[in-house]
Parts: C-alpha cells; sequence; structure tokens
C-alpha cells in the first residue's frame, strides 16, 4: 500500500544525509539496492549469506557494495556499515501488494521485523522507503519542495479563512450572541490549518537542511494558534471541565471534516444541543489580547465575574474589587475591551 502522508523515518533520507548521498550516487550510477536500516535478531533469524563487515559508513562505499546481489545492513543510528550482499527470506504468511523480487522482499521484511528497509529500482531510477505497512516513494527535493509550496499557499488560505472566523466571533461575543455553529466554524478552520501545518511539517522534514526556509514560512503562519485555541477552549468549555478539547475533531476524516453537524457533535457539548443553540463565553481571549496583562489576573477576573457580558458591563471600580487589578490595570481593562468593541463593531 502506498501511503499519502510521509513516514517519520523519511527524515533519515533527506537531502544532506550521508545516507541520501549514497543512494543518490545508487540511482545515478543505474543499479539497484535493498537496505535495511537497522538490525535486530528477528533479522538475523531471516539472514543468511553474505558477510559482515562492520565498517563506518559512507556513500562511496554504500554505491560500491550496490553492486553485489543481496541486500545491505546498516547500524541503528546509520553510522556503520554491518554487513553486505545478505539474502533475507521473510515470510510468505506476510501480504504485499508489489510485484518486484526486491519490493516484495522488502515490504515483507518491513512488516516482520519492524524495521525500515529501503529500495533503489534501477529500471525507475526512484527510492523508496518501506516503513510498517507502508511504502513511499521517496519525493526528490524539487518535488518536496513544489510540494511544501502548495500546502504553505493552502495554509495561508486557511489562515485567512481562521482569523476571519476569529473577528466574527469576537463580534458575536461582544453581543453576547455567539451559537453553537459559529463556534464550530472556528473548530473546524482550526483543524483544517492543522492538518495541512501537519502535512507542511512532513515535507520539512523529508527536505532536511534544504527545508529552513519552509520552516520559517511555517512557523510564522501557526506558530500562535495553539495559545489561540487553548483559549477559545477555556472560553466554551462545558462548567464541569476547565477546557474543552477539540481532540475530538482530529477523530473526523477530512470529508467529515466538512460536515458542520459533525463538528459540532466532535466538540463535546452537551448532546442536547443544536447548531443554533447559545453559547455562553467565558472572556479569556478577549481579555488576553490586552496588552501588558498578566494571566493570573485574567483568570481571577474570569472567576470573580463568571463570563464576558459581566465584565464588559463592571465599571472601573467593579473591576477593582479583583484581586491584583490595580487601578491602572482596571483602566487597562476597561480601555481594552472598549477598543475591542469599537473595532468589532466597525467590521
Amino acid at each position: 500500500m502506498i501511503t499519502s502522508r510521509l513516514p517519520a523515518d523519511i527524515v533519515k533520507l533527506a537531502p544532506g544525509t550521508d545516507l541520501r548521498e549514497g543512494l543518490d550516487r545508487i540511482v545515478s550510477g543505474h543499479t539497484g539496492a535493498l537496505v535495511v536500516l537497522g538490525s535486530n535478531p528477528e533479522l538475523e533469524a531471516i539472514s543468511s549469506g553474505g558477510f559482515a563487515i562492520d565498517v563506518p559508513f559512507s556513500a562511496t562505499g554504500l554505491r560500491e557494495l550496490a553492486k553485489m546481489d543481496g541486500a545491505i545492513v546498516l547500524s541503528s543510528d546509520l553510522t556503520r556499515i554491518l554487513a553486505a550482499s545478505v539474502h533475507l527470506s521473510p515470510s510468505a504468511s506476510y501480504p504485499t501488494s508489489e510485484t518486484g523480487t526486491r519490493h516484495r522482499t522488502a515490504e515483507r521484511v518491513a512488516r516482520q521485523i519492524g524495521i525500515p528497509v529501503v529500495t533503489v529500482s534501477a529500471s525507475m531510477s526512484t527510492i523508496s522507503l518501506f516503513a510498517g505497512d507502508g511504502r513511499q516513494v521517496v519525493p526528490r527535493p524539487d518535488q518536496l519542495h513544489d510540494r511544501a509550496a502548495q500546502a504553505l499557499a493552502a495554509i495561508s488560505g486557511h489562515r485567512k479563512r481562521l482569523d476571519e472566523s476569529l473577528e466574527r466571533l469576537t463580534t458575536l461575543e461582544v453581543h453576547d450572541a455567539v451559537t453553537l455553529r459559529d463556534l464550530a466554524h472556528v473548530a473546524q478552520r482550526f483543524e483544517m490549518t492543522d492538518r495541512l501545518a501537519d502535512e507542511v511539517a512532513s515535507y520539512v522534514t523529508a527536505m532536511g537542511a534544504d527545508g529552513r526556509l519552509a520552516a520559517l514560512q511555517l512557523r510564522d503562519l501557526v506558530d500562535d494558534l495553539t495559545p489561540i485555541a487553548s483559549l477559545v477552549h477555556r472560553d466554551y468549555a462545558p462548567a464541569d471541565v476547565e477546557t474543552m478539547a477539540f481532540v475530538g475533531l482530529a477523530l473526523l476524516d477530512d470529508h467529515e471534516l466538512f460536515d458542520i453537524v459533525l463538528v459540532a457533535r466532535a466538540l463535546g457539548l452537551p448532546s442536547g444541543m443544536h447548531l443554533d443553540s447559545p453559547l455562553s463565553v467565558r472572556g479569556y481571549r478577549q481579555l488576553s489580547s490586552i496588552p501588558r496583562l498578566p494571566q493570573g489576573v485574567v483568570g481571577r477576573v474570569v472567576a470573580h465575574f463568571g463570563g464576558l457580558p459581566a465584565i464588559y458591563a463592571a465599571s472601573v471600580s467593579d473591576l477593582r474589587a479583583v484581586e491584583g487589578v490595580t487601578p491602572a490595570r482596571a483602566t487597562l481593562i476597561r480601555e481594552g475591551l472598549a477598543h475591542i468593541a469599537e473595532s468589532a463593531l466597525s467590521i
């Protein structure tokens, strides 16, 4: 089975690594190879023939050993070549969808011993990684750059729509008119953006040293989303829990994520609610957006007043009654909320 996501072991084959250089040399030489990325007793049990060499790994050494038949076995840290020309006899009970002898062996070995196996196809000039039950054709650096660029562009679009959803949520909060539908739309945008970010992260990992620029772009786009999501959680969590988890959204497939009803159900709110059910907001997110206001003070203000409408209605004197709220902070809160409301009403 060819997987659509890049496996974690792809980092071992990233451009700039010694292993990738050796594999690229094999591709350039139009020869094939089967390389096992580690060793364990299970591998030894299905190995025969060949010869132990246990020498430091080098790209040129890997290229020369690939000229012989059989598998090459590396140490788990990929710093040594342990054996070459090894005959592998995995159990035929492990299913495989591959047709070529080298690829069939690689898939079965990876499944049986739990160690990644890499093949180089002499006829197709491709590198494939077999890890667990999946096979991934290792993309060329230019393909990785193209995929990362497309995914970053998609994230940028989703981030813009997420920001618009959060602005709308703020406006509705000012009017105390938030419904489950509104919260579900925001949660949906968070999850879509997170999934794209995970995809880009896998490309960045696979790009190795070449992924620095893409990593910086990704960080600029999504680094602040986790704290924002956490504040949304705290604002709308059911009364009996401290935070509302969005983790239920991860259980939805991509098609289900577009169904706002399923998204709303996955939020973990009371089952009797419908999309137009009103929601009350505590006010963590809006208070946290006020500069120089400590989180401890934010928590005490929310606990004292119980929700955002009451905080908006509070006077400077009312705010000063909260522990830790000095006259300056009370004024800061009043002016900060007034600015938020003014901005929200002008949208």
